[in-house]
C-alpha cells in the first residue's frame, strides 16, 4: 500500500518538475561543476559514476534535468541490491550540492556513509519535494534544519543510522522540527530513536494537515495517547506504529480516522480487548456508517497481549456494504472464543492470520465464501472438530496452516480438490492431546491439483502406508510426516522424485527398511528420522545437511570414517539408541560448525581419539554415554571452549581427568559416572567451572577427600559422588550450595541424567532442572554429618549411606522441608532420632538401618506413614513403633501395681456390657408380656382385638377380588376389539 502511494507521488513529481518536452535544454555549466565536486567527495568502489564525464551532465547516470530549462531537478544515487555490500557509495557529501538550486528530488538511500552525520545544509535545498536518506549509514541526530523544507512532500529517514556508530547523540531526536513541513504527505522515521518525543509525538504530527502516510515503527515511543489533540489527521491513510512497546489499550481515536486504509500496531504490548477501542456496539455501528471501518484494507495487531473475543468486530466489519478488508493479522495474542460465521462475508479478504491465540470451536463453513483468500493461518490455537469441506472451494488459496490444534474426523480429497494454487499445507494435532484423531484419507487413485512446496502432517493418522498421493509432488522443499502412524518401507518412487529438500521429518513412525543416499538437500537443511525402525548402514547425504537426527532406530555397522568430509556442514548429529559398532571416526573433529554430538546407547568401542586436537570447537552438547569406550579422556577436550553438557557416563574410560578440562569454563553438566576414572577429584572443578549445575562422578575409582572448592559452585543442584573410594570428612561448607537453598531461578534447561532417588535410579529430562540431590553414598567418608546441610531448604534427596560417619543426626534436620529421600543407613551414627524429622512432610523414603541410634522413635505426621520396621533395622538401642522393641517403662505402663486407669476402663466396660445385655432381655420379656398378658387376662380386650383382625382380613380379601374382576373384564374387552379388527 505504502509503495503504491509513493509511486503516485513520484509520478506527480516527475510531471510537475520535468516540464513539457517543447525542446531539450543543455546542461547548466555551474551545475555540472557542482556534480563533479560531489563526485570527488564520494567513494565509488563499483565505479557507478564512471558516466559522469563529458559536457552534457543531463545524460549522466542518476541525473535528471528539466527539458525546459536544463537545470538539474533530480539526483538519484540510491544503491541497488545488485551493487552488493562493497558497491555502495561512501565518503562525504559536498557543499556543492547547494549549487543545484532547482533540485527537487534527492535519493541517497541504501548507501554506506560510515557514520558521518547528515549534512545540515540539505535543509537549505528549499525546492526539495522528495528526500530519501534511508539505510544510508549516517549517524548523529536528525538535523532540525530539515524542517526548513516547506515544499517537501516525501521524507524517508528509515534506519538512516549506522548501527556501529549509533552514539548517544542519535538518541536525542525530537520532532519539533517537523512543524515547518506543512506540505508533507509521506513521513517515514522507522528506527529513529524518538524516545524524548514520546509525550508529544502525536501532537507534532497532527500539525501536518496533508499527511497521508506515517511510519514510526521501532522509534522508542512509550506513550499512545488516548485522544487526538486535533482533527488535522483527516487525510491519514497509512499508520504504522509497530514495535514501540506502548503497553496500553487500543485508543478510540484510531478507528475514527475516516480515510484510514492501513493500520499496523504489531509488537506494541497492547492489552485488553479490541472492543475497548469502541465504547459500545452503537459506536461500532456509527463508525461503520461513517465509513471509518469499511475503508480499512489492512489491520495488523499481531504480537500483542490482546484478549477477549472478536465476534462483534467481525460482525460489524462483515456488515459493511463495501467491506474493503484484505489483510487481517491478529496472530500471537490471547484472543479467544469461536470464529463467527460472519467471517465468510469479508469477501475481499486475502490473508487471515489468527495463529498463536486461544480460539476454540471449529472452522465455520462460511470460510468457503472467501474466494479471494490466499493465506489462512490458524495454527497453535485450541480449535477442534472437523475441518469443513468448504475449504476446498478456496481456489486462490496458496498457504493454509491449521496445525497444533485438536482436529478430528476425516480429511479427504474433497477438502483439497479445487486448491490448484496451493503451495503450503500444514495440518497437525497438538501432540499433548492424543485423544483427538484426525485421519488423512486421500485416495491413492486421485491426483491432487496442486504442486506443494511445503507439507506438514503431524500427530494425525496418515498411514498405515506411506501416502501414495505424494508421488506427483515433485516440487517439494519441505516434507514433514511426523507421528503419522506410518509403517512399512518408503516406496521406491519417493526416492526417485529427484527432490531437493530443506527439511525431511519422518520421526515417530514405524517406518522400516534401508535409507538410500540418493536424496538431495539444499544448504542448511535438516533430516529427522528418529524413532522409527530403519536399519542397515548409516546414510550419508549431501554436504549441505546441517542437522541429522537418526536417533532410536536399528542402524548398525560403523560410523563412516569420512563422515566429516562428506557432511562438513553438520551442526547437529544425533545417532543415539542404535546398534552402531566400531570406533569414533577421527574426521568428526573436522566438523568445525558442530554444536551437538549425541552417539549414546550404541556399541562403540576403542579410545576417544584426539578429535579436536587443539582447534577451538563450537560444540555445546556432547553425549557419548552407554557405550564401550575405553582409555583416557583426550587432552583435546580442553578445546571445547563452548561446551555446556559433557556426558560420558557408563563406559570404560580410565585414568585421571586431564588438566585441560578446566578450560571448559562454561560447562554446566559434567557427567562421568560409571567409568574407571581415578585419582583425586580435581579442586579446579570448583574454581574454573562456576556455572556447573550437575556434577556426576559416581561409580568410579576416585580417592582422596572431597575438595572444599566444590562449595563455591553456587548453581550446583545435583552432586553425585557415590560409589567411589573417597575418604575424610564431608566438607561442612556444602551447606553453602545456594542453588539448593532457594527457589528455582535456574534456566529451565532440558538434559538427560540419571539420579538415585527413593531407593531407585530414575531418568530425568524435561524436569531435570527441578531435581536437587546430594549423593555421597558408598564411600569411606568419616566424621559427623555436617549441620550446615540442614540449610539446604530445597534439597530433595540426601544419601550418605554406606560410609563410616559417626556422631548424631543433626537436630535441625527438620529444616529440610522439601526432602523426599533420606538415606543414612550403614554408618555408625548414634544418639536419638531428632523429633524434627517428624515435620518432613514430603519425606517418602527413609532408611536409618545399620547404625547405633538409640532412644524412642519419633511419631506423628509423616513418620506415621513410614511404618516399615526395616527402616530402623539393626539399631539395637532403638525402641517404639514400628519396631517390636519396647522402650523402658512401656511394660509398667501396661501392668501398673494395683491396676491402672486402662485396666479400670476395661473392667468398667465389661461390667457395662453385662448390664446392657441383662436389661435388653428384661425389656424383651416385659414388652411381650405387656401385650400378650393383657389379652389373656382382659376378655373384652381379647374379643375386640380378634374382631379387628377379622375385619382387616375381610377388607383385604374384598380388595383382591375387585381387582381380579377388573383385570378379567379388561382382557375380555381387549379380545373383542382385536376380533373386530
Amino acid at each position: 500500500m505504502a509503495t503504491s502511494i509513493a509511486s503516485v507521488h513520484l509520478l506527480f513529481l516527475v510531471i510537475m518538475t520535468s516540464g513539457f518536452p517543447f525542446h531539450k535544454a543543455a546542461c547548466i555549466e555551474t551545475e555540472k561543476e557542482a556534480l563533479l565536486k560531489l563526485k570527488q567527495g564520494l567513494l565509488d568502489p563499483s565505479h557507478r559514476l564512471s558516466s559522469w564525464d563529458g559536457d552534457d551532465c543531463c545524460k549522466w547516470r542518476g541525473v535528471v534535468c528539466s527539458n525546459r530549462t536544463g537545470h538539474v531537478i533530480r539526483l538519484n544515487l540510491r544503491s541497488l541490491e545488485d551493487d552488493g555490500i562493497y558497491g555502495k557509495f561512501g565518503g562525504e557529501i559536498s557543499h556543492s550540492l547547494l549549487d543545484l538550486k532547482y533540485l527537487n528530488y534527492l535519493d541517497l538511500s541504501m548507501n554506506n556513509f560510515e557514520g558521518t552525520k547528515i549534512p545540515k545544509f540539505i535543509g537549505s535545498l528549499e525546492r526539495l519535494r522528495y528526500l530519501n536518506l534511508s539505510a544510508a549509514n549516517f549517524s548523529g541526530r536528525i538535523p532540525p534544519q530539515l524542517g526548513n523544507l516547506s515544499r517537501l512532500i516525501y521524507l524517508d529517514l528509515k534506519e538512516y543510522f549506522d548501527l556501529n556508530a549509533y552514539s548517544d547523540e542519535s538518541r536525542q531526536n525530537d520532532l519539533q522540527w517537523i512543524s515547518g513541513l506543512y506540505s508533507l504527505r509521506h513521513l517515514n522515521l522507522e528506527g529513529a530513536n524518538l524516545s524524548i518525543a514520546s509525550a508529544y509525538w502525536l501532537q507534532a504530527v497532527s500539525m501536518l494537515p496533508s499527511l497521508s502516510e506515517l511510519h514510526l515503527s521501532s522509534c522508542g515511543l512509550s506513550l499512545l495517547p488516548p485522544s487526538l489533540p486535533s482533527s488535522n489527521l483527516t487525510s491519514l491513510s497509512v499508520l504504522v506504529l509497530s514495535n514501540n512497546g506502548f503497553n496500553s489499550t487500543i485508543p478510540q481515536w484510531l478507528f475514527q480516522l475516516r480515510n484510514l486504509v492501513h493500520l499496523d500496531l504489531s509488537f506494541d504490548q497492547l492489552g485488553g480487548s479490541i472492543l475497548n477501542a469502541f465504547p459500545s456496539r452503537t459506536s461500532l455501528e456509527k463508525l461503520k456508517k461513517m465509513g471509518s471501518l469499511c475503508k480499512l484494507k489492512t489491520v495488523i495487531l499481531s504480537e500483542n497481549d490482546l484478549n477477549g473475543e472478536i465476534t462483534e468486530l467481525i460482525d460489524v466489519l462483515s456488515g459493511c456494504n463495501y467491506s474493503s478488508l484484505e489483510h487481517l493479522n491478529l496472530g500471537f495474542n490471547k484472543l479467544g472464543g469461536v470464529l463467527p460465521n460472519s467471517i465468510g462475508n469479508l469477501y475481499k479478504l486475502q490473508s487471515l492470520l489468527l495463529w498463536e491465540n486461544s480460539f476454540v470451536g471449529s472452522i465455520p463453513n462460511s470460510i468457503g465464501n472467501l474466494s479471494n483468500l490466499k493465506e489462512l493461518y490458524l495454527s497453535n490455537n485450541k480449535m477442534s472438530g472437523t475441518i469443513p469441506e468448504t475449504l476446498g472451494q478456496l481456489n486462490e488459496l496458496v498457504a493454509v496452516d491449521v496445525s497444533e490444534n485438536s482436529w478430528e474426523g476425516v480429511l479427504t480429497e474433497s477438502h483439497l480438490s479445487n486448491l490448484k494454487n496451493l503451495k503450503e499445507l500444514a495440518i497437525s494435532n497438538n501432540p499433548l492431546q492424543p485423544n483427538q484423531t484426525l485421519i488423512i484419507n486421500i485416495g491413492s487413485e486421485g491426483i491432487p491439483p496442486f504442486k506443494l512446496k511445503y507439507i506438514e502432517l503431524g500427530s494425525c493418522q496418515v498411514g498405515p502406508e506411506f501416502p501414495v498421493w505424494l508421488r506427483n509432488q515433485n516440487e517439494l522443499n519441505t516434507l514433514i510426516l511426523r507421528d503419522g502412524r506410518i509403517s512399512g518401507t518408503i516406496p521406491d518412487w519417493f526416492w526417485k522424485l529427484d527432490l531437493e529438500l530443506d527439511q525431511l521429518d519422518l520421526r515417530y513412525n514405524q517406518l522400516s527398511g534401508r535409507v538410500p543416499n540418493s536424496l538431495r538437500f539444499t544448504s542448511q537443511s535438516s533430516v529427522y528420522l528418529k524413532t522409527n525402525h530403519f536399519s542397515g548402514s548409516l546414510p550419508l547425504w549431501s554436504s549441505n545437511v546441517s542437522r541429522l537426527n537418526l536417533r532410536n532406530n536399528l542402524f548398525s555397522g560403523p560410523i563412516p570414517s569420512d563422515i566429516g568430509e562428506r557432511m562438513p556442514m553438520l551442526m547437529e548429529l544425533d545417532l543415539s539408541y542404535n546398534s552402531l559398532t566400531g570406533t569414533l571416526p577421527l574426521s568428526i573433529g573436522t566438523l568445525y560448525g558442530l554444536e551437538t554430538l549425541y552417539i549414546s546407547n550404541n556399541y562403540l568401542s576403542g579410545e576417544i581419539p584426539e578429535l579436536w586436537d587443539g582447534i577451538p570447537s563450537l560444540l555445546v552438547h556432547v553425549d557419548l554415554s552407554n557405550n564401550n569406550l575405553s582409555g583416557e579422556l583426550p587432552y583435546s577436550v580442553g578445546s571445547l571452549m563452548f561446551i555446556v553438557f559433557l556426558t560420558l557416563s557408563n563406559n570404560h574410560l580410565s585414568g585421571e581427568l586431564p588438566s585441560t578440562l578446566q578450560n571448559c569454563t562454561i560447562l554446566s553438566n559434567l557427567d562421568l559416572g560409571g567409568n574407571r576414572f581415578s585419582g583425586n577429584i580435581p579442586a579446579w572443578i570448583g574454581q574454573t567451572m562456576p556455572n556447573l549445575w550437575i556434577l556426576r562422578l559416581r561409580s568410579n575409582l576416585f580417592n582422596g577427600s572431597i575438595p572444599s572448592q566444590l562449595c563455591s559452585l553456587s548453581s550446583l543442584h545435583i552432586l553425585d559422588l557415590a560409589q567411589n573410594n573417597l575418604s575424610g570428612s564431608i566438607p561442612s561448607c556444602l551447606g553453602n550450595l545456594s542453588a539448593m537453598a532457594s527457589e528455582i531461578e535456574l534456566y529451565r534447561y532440558e538434559g538427560d541424567s540419571t539420579v538415585l532417588t527413593k531407593g531407585r535410579e530414575d531418568s530425568y529430562r524435561s524436569i531435570l532442572y527441578l531435581v536437587n540431590s546430594i549423593d555421597l553414598s558408598n564411600n569411606a567418608l568419616s566424621g559427623d554429618v555436617p549441620g550446615g546441610l540442614t540449610n539446604l531448604s530445597t534439597l530433595g534427596t540426601l544419601n550418605l549411606s554406606i560410609n563410616h560417619l559417626t556422631g548424631k543426626i543433626p537436630k535441625n534436620i527438620g529444616q529440610l522441608q522439601r526432602l523426599e529421600t533420606l538415606d543414612l543407613s550403614r554408618n555408625q551414627l548414634s544418639g536419638p532420632i531428632p523429633e524434627g524429622m517428624a515435620s518432613l512432610t514430603f519425606l517418602n523414603h527413609l532408611n536409618l538401618s545399620y547404625n547405633n541410634l538409640s532412644g524412642r522413635i519419633p511419631t506423628g505426621n509423616q513418620l506415621q506413614a513410614l511404618d516399615d520396621p526395616s527402616i530402623y533395622r539393626d539399631n539395637p538401642a532403638l525402641c517404639g513403633r514400628p519396631i517390636t522393641a519396647k522402650c523402658p517403662g512401656d511394660d509398667e505402663a501396661l501392668n501398673p501395681p494395683g491396676g491402672d486407669d486402662e485396666d479400670e476402663d476395661e473392667d468398667g466396660a465389661e461390667f457395662e456390657m453385662k448390664w446392657f445385655y441383662l436389661s435388653m432381655g428384661i425389656g424383651f420379656v416385659v414388652g411381650i408380656w405387656g401385650v400378650c398378658g393383657t389379652l389373656v387376662v382382659m376378655e373384652s380386650w381379647r374379643q375386640a382385638y380378634f374382631r379387628g383382625v377379622y375385619k382387616m382380613k375381610e377388607w383385604i380379601m374384598l380388595v383382591i377380588q375387585l381387582n381380579v374382576a377388573r383385570l378379567l373384564q379388561w382382557k375380555l374387552n381387549l379380545g373383542r376389539s382385536q376380533s373386530r379388527n
